[in-house]
């Protein structure tokens, strides 16, 4: 856990000098209360709460207000079918599950491996009586979503409309991800020839990213780079 407070440093650093989102699962409310930049745009529950930098800089003057949430309607849902799961998952040693506001998750990483067959048949059974809610996993964790036609890469076309970069050709996105639900964005850069996406693993796996890196200390040590060449290339 060192590198959090470096690699803080270091995304605020990228804020101001690119328009920098940073994407999750989670909650964005429970992400800005780990992050704390007030300068980023945040999208939460894998892309389905999105909204604008709360400090102005040069890059975000148009979208500070900028909200989007496309799952409105499917909160009192989330929500019922959170209560059911923690209750059903209570014979489950180690499972962990979390509301994320248009999303839930289960996860299972202090789950004994013995039992993870169990518990996703315990989680089947909640969402076998909501049709207009569907299951899939990502890293050890099984994840609940509404069945609407949104992801991370859908996510990623919205913020580069609402910036004004869509099909940019002076514009570069990069998106850096280590989940199998970053595969939709990194998708959409490879299939629009617009941009990179970097898969962060220890490991050699299929992907639609174009480059990758190990782990966190070289994604920060790319960052960093890209600070160091901006302000090299602007004269700052």
């Amino acid at each position: 856990m060192n590198y959090l407070f470096p690699m803080r440093n270091t995304v605020r650093k990228l804020a101001m000098c690119f328009p920098t989102v940073i994407v999750s699962g989670r909650s964005r409310e429970k992400v800005y209360s780990f992050v704390k930049l007030t300068e980023l745009y945040y999208a939460g529950s894998h892309g389905m709460d999105i909204k604008g930098p709360e400090q102005n800089s040069k890059y975000n003057k148009k979208t500070q207000s900028l909200l989007c949430q496309p799952a409105t309607e499917f909160l009192p849902v989330i929500s019922e079918v959170y209560t059911k799961l923690v209750e059903k998952t209570k014979s489950i040693q180690g499972a962990k599950v979390e509301n994320n506001k248009f999303c839930a998750s289960v996860h299972f990483r202090c789950v004994d491996e013995n039992k993870w067959s169990d518990l996703a048949h315990l989680v089947r059974s909640v969402l076998k009586n909501y049709p207009k809610l569907m299951l899939t996993q990502g890293r050890k964790v099984f994840e609940i979503r509404p069945i609407i036609k949104w992801d991370k890469g859908k996510a990623l076309e919205f913020l580069l409309e609402s910036l004004g970069y869509e099909n940019c050709t002076d514009v570069f996105p990069i998106y850096i991800g280590d989940d199998r639900t970053d595969e939709d964005a990194f998708k959409i850069l490879r299939d629009k020839r617009q941009g990179l996406g970097i898969l962060v693993s220890k490991y050699a796996k299929e992907t639609n990213a174009s480059y990758s890196l190990r782990e966190p200390d070289e994604v920060m040590d790319f960052l960093e780079r890209l600070v160091e060449w901006k302000r090299l290339t602007s004269g700052e």
